[in-house]
This record gives structure tokens, sequence and C-alpha cells, in this order.
């Protein structure tokens, strides 16, 4: 039996539900009344996938796109044969911009009857409800903290696997990123309980900017960058942070100039400002060793993120390198417009973790990108506040 529903959105077209998605994260998230809720169960980025393995007929599989199919960004290299399959490459598909093929989850799958109270307290739960007596189209709903907290579950009813296998071919991404979204709001939410408060507050000062530093980072750099004839064509502010890790480094920069015209949000204008600002700070330990983005092995990928306060973000996913030096990982980047002060706003985070697995560690240094609040936000707060 399918799980009780509390939030539903029906089929929508593809813009709106984005849109809804992006919405649902932020506002279905709620206990259920007075309910204690246990503790939720299994590691981040972790999925279970409650499913039948339903074998493709030959109609199916000639009607699916076959870029999809056959390994197209997708951990999972085999040629798809089942409906569990056809989830399986786009959850476990290979997160951009990474040094090694991490997949964006790790994937659990077990049929409707075996999905008992020992696995209801997953983290994170899809559960695919395929019945043609129950239903006439197809639905997906959205809920959080169901059976546990923090918990995240997707349950998705058609009434036949074509209805499912239509439905999943063009929104199964959007429903990996919202599960992806969950997993950053709740990183968010322990970052909220340790906070750096000075760090916090440089931020604030310096870029009017509010952010949830986490408290192991240390602030390393406050500076302005001046012009530089042949390099940067104007000052760039710049506050740096960092965990001082070795073997498992996290870094958060922040970074502001002077805001121009459109051609600012571009791959390449926002790739070639980021190595003129690294290039300039973060140096070697040898002599003319410097971080520059590498473009050549996995080139910077870049997509806009539009943010439930009608916001939009250019987030640039890719690698950094030491020219000089056999070092090097991945970084994630933010970039906005403070209309407030007509500034663009540069948040990244990079991650340093030779010989270890870098998913989840940039994925909770990437966390903190999503709590930064630009000044016409913290205004805004500070006079609700004021208000009451």
């Amino acid at each position: 039996m399918s799980p009780k529903i509390h939030h539903t959105l029906m089929r929508l077209p593809s813009y709106l539900f984005a849109f809804l998605l992006v919405v649902g994260s932020c506002t279905s998230c709620s206990t259920h009344g007075e309910r204690v809720l246990t503790s939720a169960t299994g590691t981040i980025y972790d999925c279970l996938v409650v499913m039948p393995s339903t074998a493709l007929t030959q109609e199916q599989l000639r009607g699916l796109n076959q870029s999809m199919i056959y390994n197209n960004g997708s951990a999972y290299d085999e040629p798809v044969a089942n409906l569990y399959d056809l989830v399986r490459v786009t959850m476990e598909a290979v997160i951009p911009g990474m040094p090694q093929a991490e997949t964006y989850f790790s994937l659990t799958q077990i049929p409707p009857s075996a999905f008992d109270d020992m696995l209801k307290p997953t983290r994170n739960i899809l559960y695919v409800d395929i019945n043609s007596d129950r239903y006439t189209q197809v639905s997906n709903h959205l809920l959080c903290n169901q059976w546990s907290t923090p918990q995240a579950v997707c349950v998705i009813s058609a009434p036949s696997s074509d209805d499912f296998i239509d439905y999943w071919t063009t929104s199964g991404s959007m429903i990996r990123d919202w599960f992806v979204r969950q997993e950053m709001e709740r990183q968010c939410s322990f970052y909220r309980g340790y906070v750096n408060a000075d760090a916090r507050q440089t931020v604030l000062s310096v870029f009017g900017c509010d952010v949830l530093v986490p408290e192991e980072y240390r602030l390393i750099l406050d500076t302005l960058l001046p012009a530089e004839q042949g390099g940067c064509d104007q000052s760039v502010r710049l506050v740096w942070c960092c965990n001082n890790l070795g073997s498992l480094r996290r870094d958060l920069m922040l970074y502001s100039y002077d805001y121009v015209d459109s051609t600012t949000f571009t791959l390449s204008y926002l790739t070639r400002r980021r190595d003129e600002v690294v290039g300039r700070v973060v140096q070697g330990e040898q002599e003319g060793t410097y971080m520059e983005t590498e473009y050549d092995v996995i080139p910077p990928q870049m997509r806009v993120i539009s943010m439930a306060d009608n916001r939009y973000i250019s987030e640039i996913r890719g690698l950094w390198r030491m020219h000089g030096c056999p070092m090097g990982g991945p970084y994630v980047s933010h970039t906005t417009l403070d209309e407030l002060n007509q500034r663009v706003v540069t948040a990244e985070v990079f991650v340093y973790a030779p010989g270890q697995k870098k998913r989840n560690p940039l994925r909770q240094a990437e966390a903190v990108l999503y709590s930064v609040r630009l000044p016409s936000e913290v205004n805004l707060l500070r006079e609700v506040q004021a208000s009451r």
C-alpha cells in the first residue's frame, strides 16, 4: 500500500513543476502536529527506491531516448532493461565537475512488498506506485518528515508503466534535484547551530550579506584587491575562510566587484574573473605556484538556479588546480547580483581531499552557498524583526 499523502503536485508543465519543486522544498517540510518522530536512518546522499523491477518491452525501449539510456553522464553503464534501471540512470548520474566519477546518490532498491516499518525511517525515499485500478493519471507527492526526521519522501503514482516512463524521462532530473536540495537544507540547519560568529560578522560588515560560516572555519584573509594593469580591470573585495585541515580541507571564499552589464553572467566572463582573483590570492608554497581553473580535462559547467525569492544564481561547477604543482580538486561557485548596491557577489567553496571521495565533503561545503542572503534580504529581515 502506498504511503498516506499530505502534499500533492499533479502533472504540470515542466517550467511550473520546476518552480513548485523549489517552493515545495522550502514549505512542505514540517512535522505532523505533536507527533514525535524517530531519527532518520542512513547516510547523506543515500536513497531508498521502492518500486517494481518490471521488465521493459521492446516497444518501450524503442520509445526511450537512447542518449539517456547509454551512459550519457550516468555511472550506470549497462543498457536499461527494467523500470528501476530507468530511475538509476538519473539518480546515479555522475555529478559534473568532479575529478573522479561520483554519483548524485547511492541507491538501494526494494519491491513495494518489502517496504516495512524498519525501512520507513530512511532519510531519502523514492516510492513508485503503479496501479491502473487506483490511478487515472500521474501524480507526484513531496513529503518531509513523514516517518522520521529529517526525511524526504517522493511518491510517484501512475496508472501504467508507460505513464511512469513518460513522466520520469521528462521530470526525473527535477525529482533528483529536489532530493539534493533537501540534503542541502539539512546541512544548513546544522550550520545554524554551529556558526563562526566573528567570521559571519566580518562578511556582514564587508558585503552587507549574511552567510552561515561553519564554526570550524577560520577567517584567514579580508582584503581589497586593487585593479591591476593587465590583470583585474577593477578592484575586488574579498573574504576567505578555511577549516585548515590538510587531509580534508574545505575553503569558503566570497568576493565582490562592480556590476557593468549583463555579459557578466556568462561562463567565460565568470571563470576569467575567478582566475584573476584566485590566482592573486591562493599561492602555493613553491614560488610561482598559484590556483587556476582546469579547462582541458573537465571544463567547468554553468547552470542558472532559480531561488524561491525570485533571485537567480549562476552556478559553476568545475575543477581547480595549482599551476606548477600537482594539486587540485573540485569547486562550486554561486554568482548573483546585489541589486541594492549594483555589485556582483560570488560565493565559492573548494575542496582538497587527496585520495578520498569528494562528493559528501563538497556537498557539505556547498550547502553554505545556499545560506547566502543579500543586503536587501538582510535589511528586510531587520525591518520585520524591528516591527515585532
